[in-house]
């Protein structure tokens, strides 16, 4: 009786033991799963911070070739300008200088034919000039032209009608010029 007894007296310690031991190692394989856990949340929050770094640095990126993209077209406005304005006041000193050369004199045979030879190098001077204005016109519009068709896929519709309501004058400004010419050469 003692012995058996005792045999279930020790199985019963060594069952307490295994029970404790199975205990002890789900306990560890819980805090092993949770640790793993923790760090894969870490790591995702980390991957998420590190792509929206990458965001903000792409968005940024962006806003700056846009301004570039901007001030380029800005300053290659101001340059059509400038260039319009110069072609303007040159057929403006050419119209001047037509008119004080026809006006001048008197009504004698003699300063008729000096006046018809100054009209006639006038005129031939007219159109010389007229030749260089249009060359140069016509080179800066094909100059615009070109940029403007190489950026036109990158530029956005509102952009493309700008800068075809800013070509607009040039052929308007050509007409005017050559319909002066065509009256002071008459």
């Amino acid at each position: 009786i003692l012995r058996t007894e005792e045999r279930q007296r020790l199985a019963r310690e060594r069952r307490e033991e295994r029970e404790k031991q199975n205990a002890a190692k789900e306990t560890q394989i819980l805090e092993k799963e949770r640790k793993a856990k923790l760090q894969y949340e870490k790591q995702l929050e980390e991957r998420q911070r590190k792509l929206k770094e990458q965001k903000q640095k792409e968005e940024q990126r962006r806003a700056a070739v846009e301004e570039k993209r901007k001030q380029k077209i800005e300053e290659e406005k101001e340059r059509y300008e400038a260039v319009m304005h110069r072609t303007l006041e040159r057929s403006q000193r050419l119209e001047t200088r037509q008119k004080r050369w026809s006006w001048g004199g008197s009504v004698t045979p003699d300063s008729e034919s000096k006046t018809a030879s100054k009209r006639s190098t006038s005129t031939a001077n007219l159109k010389q000039t007229e030749a260089v204005v249009n060359k140069r016109l016509s080179s800066s519009a094909a100059l615009l032209n070109t940029s403007d068709r190489t950026r036109r896929s990158q530029v956005s519709p509102l952009d493309s009608s700008v800068i075809s309501r800013l070509l607009a004058p040039t052929q308007a400004s050509l007409a005017r010029s050559k319909s002066a010419a065509t009256l002071s050469a008459d």
